[in-house]
């Protein structure tokens, strides 16, 4: 499957390649990172990213495909990452995957034991870029 296209704020591509540039560039999730920031086709300001566009911080509503599982993710910084507060860490498989997505567009999910699943983002609950947070 193609990876669907994706918009980028500035300040959150700045604040990601200095994270990735801190930490040691052989661990996947790094290298998953580096490529999905490599692929943006757009990158915006942060005060003109459209409302429907996953930022850094941002929480999302999206369904798992095959089971209809709903999930409420925050976008964070692996420091912040928290699973049972649905916090997901930039560095993990779905983190990478979600950032610069738009509601509608979906993306496969590697999950454990080898399996791919297909999450669609529903929903942009909250845009942090949008309303000014703009924690590290």
């Amino acid at each position: 499957m193609t990876a669907p296209s994706i918009t980028l704020t500035r300040l959150d591509v700045q604040r990601l390649e200095r994270l990735i540039d801190s930490l040691d560039d052989t661990l996947p999730g790094v290298i998953a990172l580096q490529t999905e920031l490599d692929r943006a086709d757009t990158l915006v300001g942060h005060d003109e990213v459209p409302a429907d566009v996953v930022t850094m911080n941002s929480r999302v509503h999206c369904r798992e495909e095959g089971s209809g599982k709903d999930y409420h993710l925050t976008l964070v910084y692996p420091k912040d990452a928290n699973a049972d507060e649905g916090k997901i860490s930039i560095l993990a498989p779905v983190g990478s995957a979600l950032l610069g997505l738009k509601v509608g567009q979906h993306i496969d999910w590697p999950a454990p034991g080898g399996k791919t699943l297909k999450l669609t983002l529903l929903e942009v609950e909250s845009q942090p870029a949008n309303g000014g947070d703009f924690r590290e």
